[in-house]
């Protein structure tokens, strides 16, 4: 199975649109989300082409496609107008051996270690900057963000197949890096 990984939409119909064509270039299976997909809140500035109302009506055909975790920017509110689960704090994957804990990153990450293991997987959102590293023997990844980059980063996906994690930029579909799992 091939997933789609993406984070941090924050209501940007224009780089959400961008995001699907490259889901649909992908030929991805799935799609995970790790929150913030409608919503900007206060330490972000509003994103190219903000239009959560068109977002919702962009992700809403995916409905039997996603697996989505809450981000720090989603309220119960946004459960009403999406069709897909978006209030999980986390939510758990099995690849191999190796357990992957996919949230946001608001709430568990390097700083506050969720329960895993060494080998494990921690993959998160939130800081929208893409990152690849080792910490205590959990392996921490993040694909940055889909409409608001930071540190000079790209907007940015990232794809896992056959326990390989490849980083994209979405604008041009060039890789950025990769990573597997061992």
């Amino acid at each position: 199975m091939k997933w789609f990984i993406a984070s941090d939409i924050h209501g940007s119909a224009v780089w959400c649109g961008r995001m699907l064509e490259r889901f649909a270039e992908e030929r991805a299976d799935r799609v995970i989300l790790l929150g913030d997909l409608l919503y900007h809140g206060p330490r972000n500035d509003l994103p190219d082409g903000y239009a959560p109302k068109e977002v919702i009506r962009m992700l809403s055909p995916l409905r039997d496609r996603v697996l989505c975790v809450r981000g720090n920017c989603e309220a119960e509110v946004d459960q009403m107008v999406l069709p897909f689960p978006v209030l999980a704090d986390y939510a758990l994957l099995a690849e191999g051996s190796r357990l992957i804990f996919l949230t946001h990153g608001h709430v568990w990450n390097d700083s506050r270690m969720p329960p895993v293991r060494p080998g494990d997987v921690l993959l998160h959102g939130h800081t929208h900057v893409p990152r690849c590293d080792c910490v205590g023997g959990v392996q921490i990844l993040n694909p940055g963000s889909v409409s608001i980059p930071k540190d000079g980063s790209w907007h940015g996906y990232m794809t896992l197949e056959d326990g390989l994690f490849v980083w994209k930029d979405i604008a041009t579909a060039a890789e950025k890096n990769t990573w597997r799992m061992g």
